[in-house]
């Protein structure tokens, strides 16, 4: 028997991420959870591919373009005592399972790459047609411990981060 092939099996659709229309934002406590330091990254990239072997999500954000109203924190930020920009620039979203629950959400398993390490992350996402476009928001919280994020000796007192994304998808 010959299979045949139908047009809709064959076809992936793929979104691009639009920079100027999307966002990065985060929140985490401060050493001993005394206040909250709240910023977001300036320049994100990003695809959604769906298609006959299933969705696939990726997310790169750069770590050196970190803005948290304060220039002096942001640069401490950028050392390699914290994160290291220098030899990991890039945090990066990678999905291992997108499961379209089919009332406009999505539940995502994938890992986040940061400064050399991995951890696992789940997250459900609220997905919203435009027309041709598509935007999907999400936030989830991120346990730091197992991101490479400290090298001082406080470096083990890391408290988790919330992150939000919201992403214009052209």
């Amino acid at each position: 028997m010959i299979a045949v092939e139908t047009h809709q099996q064959r076809t992936t659709k793929r979104w691009s991420l639009d920079p100027a229309r999307s966002s990065v934002d985060f929140a985490v406590g401060t050493f001993w959870g005394l206040g909250t330091v709240r910023g977001r990254f300036d320049c994100v990239d990003g695809v959604y591919n769906d298609g006959p072997a299933g969705a696939k999500i990726e997310l790169t954000v750069d770590a050196a373009t970190i803005d948290t109203g304060n220039e002096t924190r942001d640069e401490h930020f950028r050392t390699w005592d914290l994160s290291d920009v220098v030899r990991h620039r890039y945090v990066r979203f990678t999905s291992t399972e997108v499961v379209d629950t089919g009332d406009s959400t999505l539940r995502i398993a994938g890992v986040l790459e940061a400064a050399g390490e991995t951890v696992p992350v789940e997250l459900e996402a609220t997905v919203s047609g435009l027309g041709d476009e598509l935007e999907i928001e999400a936030s989830t919280t991120v346990d730091r411990r197992g991101l490479d994020l400290g090298k001082g000796p406080f470096a083990t007192i890391r408290t988790p981060a919330t992150v939000h994304v919201r992403a214009r998808l052209v």
